[in-house]
């Protein structure tokens, strides 16, 4: 049987089993031949047998026999983080196939999850046959060789010659709160209103409100009072509860100001020249491609639903 030229290239290669590899593994984390057979359990006699066989098969040794036990030589020390690379990867792969084949796992990062997660949920009532998995990060990208997601959806500025990326929405800042936090005269909220409030910050250099007050044309913080958080959910979530104003991003919170939960008081929205946007690698599967085309759908929608509010009663300005 002839290889095929994409493997031609296993010829060349004479590579030790993958039990000897692991028993190396082991006992050069242990550095005791007593203590890694019974971790591996098999008798010391074999994993030094193992050991004494990889090291000639590699013609060079990878331990100093000592009277104290054992050290790593120099090569030993230099092959062993690639080979504990090469197991973990190998064994994260058997883990993610067997657990279920069909999962599609999706990173995100911790923001987008109020507008991403309903409707997750709402694809996989729909579609029983899909299993998705979604992870919240901090992190805003992705690096698909070597994180083991399907796809992500990504925050910041839009990535450049991505031809795998799908536009979802624009951020688009303004002041939310509760229904009654905040007085309104003749209908209408001043920025003075905010001066005894505490203002929620979604990030510790408070760049979100300042953005939106220096488009306001009001320079500095109204207000002393503040909270800080590592993520604009939380702001969110402490908006909701009514500790203070928070400064949101209108999609990110369209189910809430539909349900009438939260409020966006001021007439001025401001877009930061951030956006959400849907990455994926070559090659999608055919679940994959569903899960694309069914969230460019809600996010379409949830475009449309945006430019109607501020059409309607409120104006938008680009800080970019």
């Amino acid at each position: 049987m002839t290889l095929s030229p994409e493997l031609s290239y296993l010829n060349a290669l004479n590579l030790p089993s993958l039990n000897v590899l692991k028993t190396f593994a082991v006992v050069a984390q242990t550095l005791n031949l007593t203590h890694a057979a019974t971790l591996l359990h098999i008798t010391q006699g074999a994993v030094s047998r193992q050991i004494t066989g990889l090291e000639t098969s590699l013609g060079y040794p990878l331990f100093l026999r000592q009277a104290r036990g054992l050290t790593l030589t120099p090569r030993g020390a230099q092959l062993l983080p690639p080979v504990q690379q090469a197991l973990s990867l190998m064994g994260d792969a058997l883990k993610r196939v067997g657990s279920h084949p069909d999962t599609l796992r999706i990173k995100c990062p911790t923001c987008s999850m109020r507008w991403l997660l309903p409707r997750v949920i709402q694809l996989q009532n729909d579609r029983p046959d899909m299993r998705i998995e979604l992870t919240a990060s901090i992190a805003h990208g992705v690096d698909f060789s070597n994180e083991h997601f399907d796809a992500a959806v990504i925050f910041g500025r839009p990535p450049e010659s991505q031809r795998r990326a799908h536009h979802l929405f624009d951020e688009v800042l303004t002041p939310v709160c509760t229904p009654d936090f905040l007085p309104r005269h003749k209908g209408k909220t001043a920025v003075a209103d905010l001066a005894d409030k505490t203002l929620l910050h979604p990030t510790r250099d408070r760049r979100d409100w300042l953005l939106w007050l220096r488009e306001e044309g009001v320079q500095g913080l109204p207000s002393e009072k503040s909270q800080h958080f590592d993520t604009l959910d939380l702001a969110i979530n402490s908006a909701l509860q009514g500790y203070g104003v928070a400064i949101g991003d209108l999609t990110l919170i369209e189910d809430d100001l539909q349900a009438g939960r939260v409020i966006a008081p001021f007439p001025l929205c401001v877009t930061s020249g951030a956006s959400y946007t849907l990455l994926y690698p070559e090659n999608p599967t055919p679940a994959l491609k569903v899960a694309i085309d069914f969230l460019n759908e809600q996010a379409r929608l949830s475009r449309e639903k945006l430019s109607a509010l501020l059409s309607t009663s409120h104006r938008l300005v680009s800080a970019v």
